[in-house]
């Protein structure tokens, strides 16, 4: 990718099972990457240093050094410092990964959260482009997303906003891992999904041969994607459980598009990824339910990114941080 005079940043994409590290240009083109396991259970120093030994290791393959390095990490980050204070996939508390990566690469490093990182990717690289106003909502095994208004990326008071999945849907719906009831993650995550599955199996099982067979006589062993795979071949109790989950998702995207009033709307994540007519569904469920005048002139997109958003946002973001402290435009 170019040449040592041209500047180039390094994404990180940090989960509970790898580490993702890609390297980007001004542009946003993607150049050359590395994905490593990580080992949670070596505690976060052990992290850290898989870090820094991937991001060495792309910098010697590419042969000059980037600016800067940007970092998604899934948990809740402070926005002065970069800390974590709570990553519950990695089973963090109060980590000062900014600070430690930094003096460790001897480089500036911005740290947030990864799907706000995911958000800033699709915004500046991807569905989102040109647009001042959008919403992003990403189905995956959990649910998260981020809101620009106005040309804004939305932090909150404590750099929390954009915890779209833990709107309330259903008053009286399922328990969700946050503790609220009726969340639209507890309804539409990939982990709900893959509940709702079970609970359906076991209290018919007759209409849960299909899903049991596939899962290969393991009810536990049945996720998301199976059931999208079930209700792509047709199989009745996957497709219920589909259509429970379009509806769940239509309630929240009305509950987003009524009150951000965005140009567009995009949809991304494994579920959606894996049942991508829910796009469609979503975009008509709107238009019939949500306000004319919020809805009218909205776009609901499909997510174009795909598993780079992470690592495309968190390195556009140490880009777009860096400029501006140079006063480039």
């Amino acid at each position: 990718m170019g040449t040592a005079t041209e500047a180039w940043v390094i994404g990180v994409d940090l989960g509970g099972t790898k580490v993702e590290v890609a390297q980007l240009d001004t542009a946003g083109h993607v150049g050359q990457r590395l994905r490593r396991r990580t080992d949670v259970g070596d505690g976060s120093a052990s992290v850290e240093a898989e870090i820094v030994t991937a991001v060495r290791d792309l910098q010697e393959i590419t042969g000059y050094p980037p600016i800067g390095v940007g970092v998604g990490v899934a948990g809740q980050i402070d926005p002065f410092e970069g800390a974590v204070r709570f990553a519950p996939n990695l089973d963090w508390h109060d980590i000062p990964l900014q600070a430690d990566l930094s003096r460790a690469l001897g480089l500036p490093v911005l740290v947030t959260n990864d799907v706000r990182a995911a958000t800033w990717g699709e915004w500046l690289h991807g569905a989102g482009q040109g647009y001042d106003d959008l919403v992003c909502l990403f189905v995956g095994t959990g649910i998260g997303g981020g809101v620009v208004s106005g040309g804004q990326m939305l932090a909150g008071r404590s750099n929390t906003a954009g915890e779209l999945g833990h709107m309330t849907v259903d008053l009286y719906g399922p328990t969700c891992h946050c503790g609220n009831r009726g969340c639209l993650e507890a309804l539409a995550g990939g982990w709900a999904i893959a509940r709702q599955a079970e609970e359906s199996m076991a209290a018919d099982p007759s209409a849960g041969a299909f899903l049991l067979k596939m899962a290969h006589g393991q009810p536990k062993a049945v996720t998301a994607e199976l059931v999208a795979e079930a209700a792509h071949a047709g199989d009745p109790l996957a497709r219920r459980l589909v259509d429970k989950v379009a509806q769940a998702l239509i309630a929240g995207a009305v509950g987003l598009v009524n009150a951000f009033n965005p140009c567009c709307l995009i949809l991304g994540g494994g579920v959606i990824e894996g049942l991508p007519e829910l796009v469609q569904r979503i975009d008509q469920g709107v238009r019939e339910r949500a306000l004319a005048a919020a809805s009218a002139s909205l776009q609901v997109l499909p997510a174009r990114l795909r598993g780079d958003a992470g690592v495309v946002g968190a390195a556009a973001l140490v880009l777009r941080s860096l400029t501006q402290e140079r006063g480039v435009a």
